[in-house]
């Protein structure tokens, strides 16, 4: 799997239920929003939230603070947004393509964005945001975690993957990024749950 036009595709077929479930910032885990509301405080320059979905997380992190704007692939997600958050930029497009000029993010904010990608996918989108990102910029990425392989899963959307967090720094310290803190949160019932704060290194 890992086909980003057969996850907008599915995403799209999804899409009233996924915001119907998960398009409030008040579905998502406390601890959550406190690690991105600290994160966001330690960010300088323009965020910007990769698939960020109906923009549940883009409209928490301009309330947190941040110069933010959104893009994700799916049109329904991206309507949404703009009908929910009119005041910020959200746009269409390719998270392994940004139309964006090199360096010039200030953060970017990848929150369940990159779970459907497989290994090779990851490793390229991970070398499109250091490139979009300014040195010294930082990075947080949340995902399925888990122990020690990456393992696709049977997700209720489409395909989608759950990787040791160190896996996932081996990716980062290639991609050009120091990994800054990593967390991994465990529930009964719930598949594990890692995140991880990187700093985009100065190439020079």
């Amino acid at each position: 799997m890992g086909d980003t036009e057969s996850t907008r595709i599915a995403y799209a077929h999804w899409a009233g239920e996924y915001i119907h479930r998960f398009g409030s910032i008040a579905a998502t885990h406390p601890l959550d929003r406190e690690l991105v509301r600290l994160w966001a405080s330690s960010t300088s320059g323009r965020v910007l939230d990769v698939g960020c979905g109906p923009g549940q997380w883009t409209g928490f992190l301009h309330e947190s603070g941040c110069d933010v704007s959104g893009v994700d692939p799916v049109t329904e997600f991206v309507e949404h947004a703009r009908a929910h958050h009119p005041h910020l930029d959200v746009a269409q497009g390719d998270l392994e393509s940004l139309e964006l000029p090199a360096a010039s993010i200030g953060a970017v904010f990848a929150w369940y964005s990159l779970i459907h990608l497989d290994p090779a996918a990851v490793r390229r989108t991970l070398t499109e945001l250091g490139r979009v990102i300014a040195p010294g910029g930082g990075l947080l990425i949340g995902h399925f975690a888990a122990d020690t392989v990456v393992e696709p899963f049977a997700h209720t959307v489409i395909t989608a993957y759950r990787w040791p967090v160190s896996w996932l720094a081996d990716l980062l310290a290639e991609a050009g990024f120091d990994v800054i803190e990593t967390h991994v949160r465990e529930a009964a019932g719930q598949r594990p749950h890692g995140a991880v704060i990187a700093c985009r290194r100065d190439a020079g």
